[in-house]
């Protein structure tokens, strides 16, 4: 799960979108895998535009309903289902916080953020055109999905999740190489985000993170 709290003109200024190249931006306290987010891509014209695009790549399983799969690890970029999207269609996530659980019966989840006040930051992610059906048996639907790319964990996340955490990118040197860079160029922006520069601001039951503050 993850968050974007901040307002449409802030995420417009962070990533430098001009206000015609951006849909109607509302607050997230929960983004959960399916639905719809925002994110940042290059437009066919070269300008930056913001879309709303449904989270996770689709993936069909046989007699089962398709898959949404939110994110991809850095040392599986060989895999069909990911190579052309990081080599061609990579797009920033913008996010204020994201969870994961620790424990079970309930789990509590916890909230990961750059700070108190969430300040707005990007996932690494990439994104594609999707056609075909999301349920079971569903209707033929065209989608633009997204998903982010993962890495081993720093210090702070491994007290929860001792595996993998986000890409996280803050600076407009790292949206631009990202965006425009070659993929050797974005692959080495892919390292784990310092522990000292983030912090949990929330630990509970609850699925949403609790902090409504738009910005």
């Amino acid at each position: 799960m993850r968050s974007m709290t901040k307002t449409r003109e802030t995420v417009g200024k962070l990533f430098r979108v001009s206000d015609n190249r951006m849909p109607a931006v509302e607050p997230m306290a929960g983004i959960y895998p399916a639905n719809d987010a925002p994110v940042v891509r290059m437009a066919e014209d070269g300008e930056r535009e913001v879309i709303l695009s449904s989270w996770g790549f689709v993936l069909p399983q046989k007699d089962k309903a398709p898959k949404p799969v939110t994110n991809f690890r850095d040392d599986n970029l060989g895999s069909p289902f990911w190579r052309s999207s990081f080599e061609n269609r990579r797009c920033l996530v913008p996010t204020t916080s994201f969870a994961e659980p620790k424990g079970r019966s309930p789990a509590i989840w916890h909230w990961f953020a750059l700070g108190r006040d969430r300040p707005l930051f990007a996932f690494a992610g990439i994104w594609r055109g999707f056609r075909g059906a999301v349920k079971k048996d569903g209707p033929m639907v065209d989608l633009a999905v997204h998903s982010f790319m993962t890495t081993k964990p720093n210090p702070l996340v491994a007290t929860v999740h001792p595996n993998r955490m986000p890409v996280i990118l803050t600076t407009e040197e790292e949206f631009d190489t990202w965006l425009n860079g070659t993929a050797d160029e974005a692959r080495a922006l892919v390292r784990s985000y310092p522990a000292d520069r983030m912090e949990i601001v929330q630990f509970s039951e609850k699925k949403v993170d609790l902090l409504q503050q738009p910005g």
